[in-house]
C-alpha cells in the first residue's frame, strides 16, 4: 500500500502524519519556526520516528502551507508587476488595481497598461490586439526592471487566443520574463480575475524560492519521493504548478482540515469546526469537500474570484485569553498563540486561557491540573456557556438547511467543543488534532471548467457533457486515475441578458492520484 506523508504548516504548529491506505500510522505536532523549513524538518523527523518507517518507504509527500497568503497579508516578498489589460475602447473607466489598498499597489509597482483588444461573451473581437503598443510596453518593462507581467483580456475564459498572443510578443522582446495569463487562474468577471493574475505574478519569485526550499528540506531528510502542495479546493498541485500558480494555495489550511475531518469520520455532509491555538475556522462539507464561496473573496484587501472555500473565522482557540469574573466575562479575541506552553496557568504561566478552563472542567488533561484547582466553579460554568454560545452562532451561520447534520470538531483546541452544539451532535474523531495534515495526505487531483456556452444549434446536455469531458481531461493530465473521476460540482446558470440563448456552466471533477505519480 502507498505510504503518504502529509505536512501542514500553520501559524502556530507544523503538523505531520503518515498514512498507509486509510490507516493513520502516526501524527505529530511541532512548533512552526521563523524560517518555516526547520519546523518542517523537526515535524518530519518526529513523525518518521513515531511511525517507525524507513525514509525510502515513503512514496509521496503532500504539503499544505500558508506561506503565500501571509506574504500578501503582511506585504512581504512581493515582486513588481506590469499589469496589462487588453480591452480598449471598452473598460477604460476602471483601470487595473482600481480597488486595491494603496500600500499593496505601491509594493507591486502600480505599473498599469491599457491597450486595444478583448472579446465579446461569444468570442467575437471587441478590437484587434495593438501589437505595436505591446512592443513599446516590453521596452518599458526592460528599462524599469519589472520582474513579471500579468495579462488580462475581456472574456478571455471564453477565448484565450489574444492573451496567448500578447504573452508570446512580450516574451519575444523580454526573454525570460514570467507572464501570467488571467484565463488560467480566475473565472468570468474581469476586475477580480485580473486582480488574481496580478497577485499571482507578484508571488512568482517567492514561490520559486519556497518550492526550492521545500525540496531541499525533504531531500536533506533523506526523502527521494515526489512532493505536491495542496490547493484551496482540497486537491493537489505538482511542484512546477506551484511555481506558476502560487495564489491557488490561498486558504488551503482550513480546506485541509475539512477534508481531514471527512476522511477521519467517513461523514460527507457536515459542518466542520477547526479549533486551533488562535482562531476557529468554520465551514460546510458537501460530498466530503468544502462548499465553495459563491461570491468574490477578499485576500489582503483585494477582491478576487478564483476558487476558495466558504470558510470564516472567529477569535476562539486553545490560547484565547479570558478576563473578568463570572458575571462580566470576556473571552478573546486576543490569544497567547504559540506561547501557550509558557503563558497558560496549567503550564505555570500567569494568563487565564480557554485551555485552563477546559482542564479545570475535566474536558482535557494537559499540564498540571493542580495549578487551576482554585478557579471559581461559577467562572468555569460561565466560560463554558459562552464558548458553547460562540460556537453555536458560528455553526448556525454555516448551516444551509434545517437538516440535523453532525458537527465535526478537529484541531488541537477542539477539546473546547461541547458534546452538542444547539440541536446538533458533535463528532470528535481519533487523530482530530492533526486533521489538517491528514487532509493534506489524502488530497486528490481535480479538473475544472467555468465557461459561457451559446445553446443555439446544440443542447444543454451536450454542453454539460463537453464541459465534463474537458474537466476530466484536465484532471487526467494533472495525474488523476481516469476510473476514479467523479463530478463534485455542476452549476448551470441561464444568462437571459446575453443573446444566443447563453448559459454559464461551472463543473469540477476530482479523482485519486495515479500510482505512477505517487
Amino acid at each position: 500500500m502507498v505510504l503518504r506523508l502529509g505536512i501542514d504548516v500553520g501559524g502556530t504548529n507544523t503538523d505531520a502524519v503518515i498514512l498507509r491506505g486509510r490507516e493513520v500510522l502516526a501524527g505529530v505536532k511541532s512548533a512552526t519556526t521563523e524560517d518555516v523549513m526547520s519546523g518542517i524538518s523537526n515535524a518530519l523527523e518526529a513523525v518518521l520516528e513515531k511511525a517507525g518507517v524507513a525514509r525510502e518507504a515513503i512514496d509521496v509527500t503532500m504539503i499544505g502551507t500558508t506561506h503565500f497568503t501571509n506574504a500578501v497579508v503582511e506585504r512581504k516578498g512581493l515582486d513588481q508587476v506590469a499589469a496589462i489589460r487588453l480591452g480598449l475602447p471598452a473598460t477604460a473607466c476602471l483601470p487595473p488595481m482600481v480597488d486595491w489598498p494603496e500600500d499593496l499597489v505601491e509594493m507591486v509597482g502600480g505599473h498599469r497598461y491599457l491597450l486595444r483588444g478583448g472579446y465579446e461573451f461569444d468570442g467575437r473581437e471587441i478590437a484587434a490586439l495593438d501589437e505595436d503598443e505591446l512592443i513599446r510596453i516590453a521596452g518599458e518593462i526592460t528599462e524599469k526592471g519589472i520582474k513579471a507581467a500579468a495579462i488580462s483580456s475581456v472574456f478571455s475564459p471564453v477565448n484565450r487566443d489574444m492573451e496567448e498572443r500578447a504573452r508570446d510578443i512580450l516574451q519575444e522582446h523580454c526573454p525570460g520574463l514570467p507572464v501570467v495569463l488571467s484565463c488560467e487562474i480566475g473565472r468570468l468577471g474581469l476586475l477580480e480575475r485580473e486582480s488574481a493574475a496580478i497577485m499571482n505574478a507578484s508571488l512568482l519569485s517567492l514561490s520559486d524560492r519556497t518550492v526550492e526550499a521545500f525540496g531541499r528540506a525533504l531531500s536533506e531528510a533523506g526523502l527521494t519521493c515526489p512532493f505536491y502542495v495542496t490547493q484551496n479546493d482540497g486537491t493537489l498541485m505538482a511542484a512546477d504548478m506551484v511555481r506558476r500558480f502560487p495564489v491557488l494555495t490561498f486558504a488551503s489550511g482550513p480546506t485541509n482540515s475539512m477534508r481531514g475531518a471527512a476522511f477521519l469520520t467517513g461523514v460527507k455532509e457536515a459542518i466542520v469546526i477547526d479549533i486551533g491555538g488562535t482562531t476557529t475556522d468554520v465551514g460546510s462539507l458537501h460530498h466530503g469537500f468544502p462548499r465553495q464561496a459563491a461570491t468574490v473573496v477578499d485576500v489582503g484587501g483585494v477582491r478576487t474570484n478564483f476558487r476558495m472555500p466558504d470558510v470564516f473565522s472567529i477569535g476562539l482557540g486553545g490560547g484565547t485569553m479570558i478576563t473578568g469574573d463570572a458575571d462580566n466575562l470576556q473571552i478573546g479575541p486576543k490569544s497567547v498563540g504559540y506561547r501557550l506552553p509558557q503563558e497558560a496557568l496549567v503550564f505555570g504561566g500567569k494568563t487565564l486561557t480557554t485551555t485552563d478552563i477546559a482542564v479545570r472542567a475535566g474536558m482535557a488533561e494537559v499540564g498540571d491540573a493542580a495549578k487551576v484547582a482554585d478557579i471559581d466553579p461559577a467562572l468555569v460554568e460561565a466560560a463554558k456557556a459562552q464558548i458553547a454560545e460562540m460556537l453555536e452562532m458560528a455553526v448556525e451561520r454555516s448551516r444551509v438547511s434545517p437538516d440535523p447534520i453532525p458537527v465535526i470538531a478537529v484541531g488541537g483546541g477542539s477539546i473546547l467543543a461541547p458534546d452538542r452544539i444547539g440541536d446538533l451532535e458533535v463528532l470528535r474523531p481519533e487523530n482530530f488534532a492533526v486533521a489538517n495534515a491528514v487532509g493534506a495526505a489524502i488530497a486528490q487531483i481535480s479538473g475544472e471548467v467555468d465557461r459561457i456556452y451559446a445553446l443555439e444549434g446544440t443542447t444543454r446536455e451536450e454542453c454539460l457533457a463537453n464541459a465534463e469531458r474537458e474537466a476530466s481531461d484536465a484532471a487526467i493530465s494533472a495525474g488523476a486515475k481516469p476510473e476514479t473521476l467523479i463530478v463534485i460540482e455542476r452549476e448551470d446558470v441561464p444568462l437571459a441578458y446575453l443573446p444566443g440563448n447563453a448559459t454559464r456552466i461551472h463543473l469540477k471533477v476530482v479523482g485519486e492520484m495515479g500510482e505512477n505519480h505517487a
